[in-house]
């Protein structure tokens, strides 16, 4: 028998899918008294070692190898750490016209969130980019968000009623830092096993993931959360995020042109300095918001689905550019590199981004 496969043709992830029915269940069975507290627990213990197999993946030293290309990096990092919050500060004047507060808080953690790694390498694969650049530049943007990110919020959400604290961030380092460093220390010693099990361990990510959502939720639904939001609120979320990913998108392609970067690089700059990680975010902000991060991790599931769809078919339309043609037999170096793209893949988390 065939193994059954995802229709490639349908543009929805079916991880999405997956969180989906997760949000479900929470709704139709939360988790109460003992049930919550033990929830609790064991998605503060998959928080913790969601965030160790990270630090155990990622490659200081393959990311440290694409310094020499630093105008790229710095112009990634910029567009996620500074021009997107900056947009995300922007859209405080819809409030309370087109979002609530809490999903206005939810919008704004998104634009705090690092980078996708593995969607950023096989969008810039699939549209014939600059496939190295995108690794390193994915690896830069999860490194310096671990730290980044909770100094931002502390300073942005902080002011906005996000329920940031000294509290807040000693979790924050307690729950993702030091089990990152750790990881990133015993990379030495348990990498080869890592490597060899990353199927298996990526099962564990992505079901650790779907605890946090479902505690988040169930927390959520206890607390009559949900009964804050109306359809006109998440159609209003919708078209705020779709403008958005359209500003980013269209920033970093033409503003990587206007700084001189070629065809390959700037599909790079565009792929890895547009998109926001689930995987990341969803940790983090069940650590900052607590019982409101149901509502706060919605902007980010929403985006995320979004800029999956949309960028699958940009990077197909760059595919079958002529100019790629050309570039890429004039430039080899920088077509895609498979034993990279190998590489990269121990040390990318979910298979969402």
């Amino acid at each position: 028998m065939k193994r059954l496969k995802w229709p490639s043709w349908l543009p929805i992830d079916p991880y999405i899918l997956l969180l989906l029915g997760t949000v479900g269940i929470a709704a139709l069975l939360p988790a109460r008294g003992t049930g919550a507290e033990v929830a609790s627990g064991a998605s503060t213990a998959a928080i913790a070692f969601l965030f160790f197999l990270y630090g155990a993946r990622l490659s200081t030293r393959e990311a440290m190898d694409g310094v020499r290309h630093w105008r790229l990096h710095l112009t990634v990092l910029a567009c996620t750490f500074v021009l997107f919050p900056l947009l995300g500060l922007a859209a405080r004047g819809l409030e309370p016209v087109l979002l609530d507060h809490h999903l206005y808080t939810g919008l704004l953690f998104l634009t705090l969130v690092p980078s996708t790694i593995q969607s950023s390498i096989a969008f810039t694969s699939m549209a014939r980019g600059n496939v190295p650049a995108a690794i390193c530049a994915g690896s830069f943007s999860s490194l310096v968000g671990i730290v980044l990110t909770p100094l931002l919020a502390a300073a942005l959400l902080g002011s906005t009623g996000g329920g940031f604290s000294a509290d807040s961030l000693l979790r924050i380092v307690l729950q993702l830092l030091v089990p990152f460093l750790a990881g990133q220390l015993l990379r030495r010693w348990i990498g080869g096993f890592v490597a060899r099990h990353r199927k298996v361990l990526g099962y564990v990510d992505r079901g650790s993931i779907l605890l946090v959502v479902y505690t988040a939720f169930s927390e959520g639904m206890v607390r009559g959360i949900w009964h804050q939001v109306s359809p006109l609120r998440l159609g209003g979320l919708l078209a705020v995020e779709a403008v958005l990913l359209a500003i980013m998108l269209a920033v970093t392609w033409y503003g990587s042109k206007a700084l001189g970067f070629g065809r390959p690089d700037r599909i790079a700059v565009q792929f890895a300095g547009s998109k926001k990680s689930l995987a990341s975010g969803l940790p983090m902000a069940s650590v900052l918001f607590g019982a409101h991060a149901s509502l706060a991790v919605l902007p980010l599931m929403l985006f995320h689905q979004m800029q999956l769809m949309v960028c699958a078919v940009i990077a197909k339309r760059r595919s079958r550019d002529p100019e790629a043609e050309a570039e890429a037999q004039a430039r080899p170096s920088l077509t895609p590199d498979p034993a990279a793209a190998s590489r990269i893949a121990v040390g990318t988390g979910t298979r969402s981004g």
